[in-house]
Formats: structure tokens, C-alpha cells, sequence
């Protein structure tokens, strides 16, 4: 895991999860913050902050995922790692200037997320961008896509669901799309 006792990690947040995993928990969420890498300081930059983010990261997940499969909890749990946006293809420079710090953008175009664990069949990719990156141009998935496959992978089903909402029955809309059927096995 790369953990470091009596320090506050990714690390030691994901060793935590298993342990948690192990006892039963159904619910886990982990955070890990210092992404947001617009090039406006060493930490913010895709060439040197962002590193280290995937390298604090890197170790743990994998650790993580290769615990819960060796203890026979991964067919029962899932695992999903995202962010709230993706980044944009080209380099960010808000001042024009020559900048050391190497930065892109905020983008709700086109961003990756992955699952594994919980019924979900490994080893695929849906979807792809064009060229630069910049649009999904093959078998783009909506947020309702993807969040109706989390509840099916939870087993919920997305076009039953409602919740009370202030004192009415809410029901997200999942007209937009539905649950991605190849990604289970």
C-alpha cells in the first residue's frame, strides 16, 4: 500500500477500506485532493504536482484492488475511480506568459472513469475520443448512463428508483441513456 503509519494518506485510506470491506461496511468512499491541475504553482502542475498524485495513488489502488481479490471480496465489491470532470487536450496558460508549471483545464467533454470488482467484466474500454481527446466520438456514455450502471452493479434498479425529497417522491431521470450492459460479465 505504501502506508506510513500516524501520517494521513491515500495510502492508509485504502488499507483502511479493506479493513473496512472485510467488516462489512457497504459503503465506502474515499478522496484524495490535489488535482486541480491548472499550471498556476508547482502543486498544480501536470509536470510535477500530478506526478506525485498518480504516484501516491498508483500503489494503494492496486494494493486495494489485489487485497480484496485475493480475500474473495472483489467479486462482491465495487470499485469506481473518477473525478468530477476530465481535462482539456491542449495546455492551459491564464497568463500568457512563459510558465515552468504545465497545466490544462477543467472539461465535461470527455474523461475517463473506471470500475472494477462488483459483477463488472474487466479488461474493456467503452468509448473514445476523437484525435486530440476533446469529444467522445465512439459509444459516448452519459453521467446517467454511468450512474444508472452504479446502481445496477449495487443492485438497484435505476428505473425504479425514488427517494423522498423534501416530502415528495424524487425519481432521477435516466431517460437520457440507461445501464451499460457490456460492462458486466
Amino acid at each position: 500500500y505504501g502506508t506510513e503509519p500516524g501520517k494521513s494518506s491515500f495510502a492508509n485510506n485504502c488499507l483502511l477500506a479493506r479493513r473496512m470491506a472485510e467488516r462489512g461496511v457497504r459503503y465506502i468512499q474515499l478522496f484524495h485532493w490535489g488535482w486541480d491541475s491548472h499550471g498556476a504553482s508547482r502543486s498544480e502542475a501536470l509536470n510535477h504536482g500530478f506526478l506525485q498524485r498518480c504516484k501516491e495513488v498508483d500503489q494503494a489502488t492496486a494494493a486495494l484492488i489485489s487485497d480484496l481479490k485475493q480475500r474473495g471480496l472483489l467479486e462482491e465489491t465495487l470499485v469506481v475511480w473518477g473525478g468530477e470532470f476530465g481535462r482539456t487536450p491542449m495546455l492551459e496558460n491564464r497568463s500568457g506568459q512563459d510558465n515552468p508549471f504545465v497545466g490544462r483545464d477543467h472539461h465535461n467533454e470527455a474523461f475517463t472513469i473506471w470500475m472494477a470488482g462488483g459483477g463488472i467484466r474487466g479488461g474493456q474500454i467503452i468509448g473514445q475520443t476523437d484525435d486530440l481527446g476533446y469529444v467522445a466520438i465512439d459509444r459516448p456514455v452519459s453521467p446517467f448512463d454511468y450512474h444508472a450502471t452504479i446502481l445496477q452493479a449495487l443492485g438497484v434498479n435505476p428505473a425504479e428508483l425514488s427517494y423522498n425529497h423534501l416530502g415528495r417522491d424524487e425519481t432521477p431521470l435516466f431517460n437520457d441513456g440507461g445501464v451499460i450492459e457490456e460492462v458486466f460479465g
